[in-house]
């Protein structure tokens, strides 16, 4: 039988602009990595044929695109999203995207936000956990979520360093633990402000299997019972109704944890190439196809590929 076609909601692009306009704002070291990757839709190509992607949905990884100043980072979204475009457009069945936002400036958002998925056509937007210190559940940002939940558009969630980031990570790649913390952290404030409430309608997507979410949603419940915060049902009933996807070490131990705390029914693919190297892509997909099969008739490849069609269809 022929594998099911894996659809990638975690896959990245940078451009020698976007580098270039980070690298003039200091950004040699990204997170704490030790440079910035290279990108090609050839290569990207090359790599969904070789491992079974269909559909790859682009977006800009962490540090995103506002390094100081709003105008700046403005055009750059401008950029990088017609960017994205053009290669969807030239590659319709294999690529979707994601357009940047230049947060924290909310006005300049919400403006890349219409322009993206009204005249780009745009399959959702991307957001960092949070930018330079705004988590997601401040109200200055409660505009943008209005905005969106009237769409009933797509938000993916991509971890970033939190402040202090240098001082926490003891000199480590951020993405290594950082960015898993930061992704709960993210998710908590969203609960715990009342946003998934009165957003209803807004499809957000985290990822890594929601960092160190499913191990603290438990703990996230017992806390809000004793200091209020957010409405509606508990903790793990809200965080269940996100969407996440396997980027990084799915198995042995991270999708098992996501699955006892809130199930699969929204697990998604993500290989988070081109910052994972195309070999460290493979070898996760090798560790997903010889997983322990999430049911006698499925495989993980027919589950996550399942989910995502419903995901997108709206």
């Amino acid at each position: 039988m022929t594998p099911t076609g894996l659809i990638d909601v975690h896959a990245h692009f940078v451009t020698d602009a976007y580098v270039d306009a980070a690298r003039s704002a200091g950004i040699e070291h990204p997170d704490g990595m030790p440079g910035w990757p290279s990108w090609s839709a050839e290569r990207h190509l090359a790599l969904m044929d070789d491992a079974g992607i269909t559909t790859s949905y682009l977006s800009v990884s962490s540090p995103g695109v506002h390094f100081g100043d709003d105008r700046a980072a403005r055009a750059l979204a401008r950029e990088v999203n017609g960017f994205g475009a053009r290669v969807r457009a030239e590659n319709p069945d294999r690529f979707g995207q994601f357009a940047s936002l230049p947060l924290p400036d909310v006005e300049g958002a919400l403006t890349e936000a219409a322009y993206a998925l009204d005249v780009l056509g745009a399959d959702g937007v991307a957001v960092e956990t949070n930018h330079h210190g705004l988590y997601l559940g401040d109200p200055l940002l409660e505009p943008l979520w209005e905005a969106l939940d009237r769409r009933g558009a797509l938000v993916f969630v991509h971890p970033t360093s939190a402040p202090h980031a240098d001082e926490t990570a003891l000199g480590r790649p951020r993405p290594m633990l950082e960015f898993l913390f930061d992704t709960a952290r993210a998710a908590s404030d969203l609960l715990l402000r009342g946003v998934f409430t009165r957003h209803p309608r807004i499809r957000w997507v985290l990822t890594h299997g929601g960092g160190a979410l499913p191990l603290l949603a438990d703990r996230i419940d017992l806390f809000r019972t004793i200091t209020g915060g957010g409405d509606g049902p508990g903790a793990v009933e809200q965080l269940g109704r996100l969407w996440y996807d396997m980027a990084g070490t799915p198995f042995p131990r991270q999708i098992p944890a996501l699955d006892a705390a809130f199930g699969t029914e929204r697990l998604l693919y993500g290989s988070d190439y081109c910052w994972t190297p195309a070999e460290a892509a493979r070898a996760q997909i090798a560790s997903v196809d010889a997983a322990a099969p999430p049911s006698a008739t499925d495989t993980w490849r027919d589950l996550t590929t399942r989910n995502a069609h419903r995901l997108f269809a709206v």
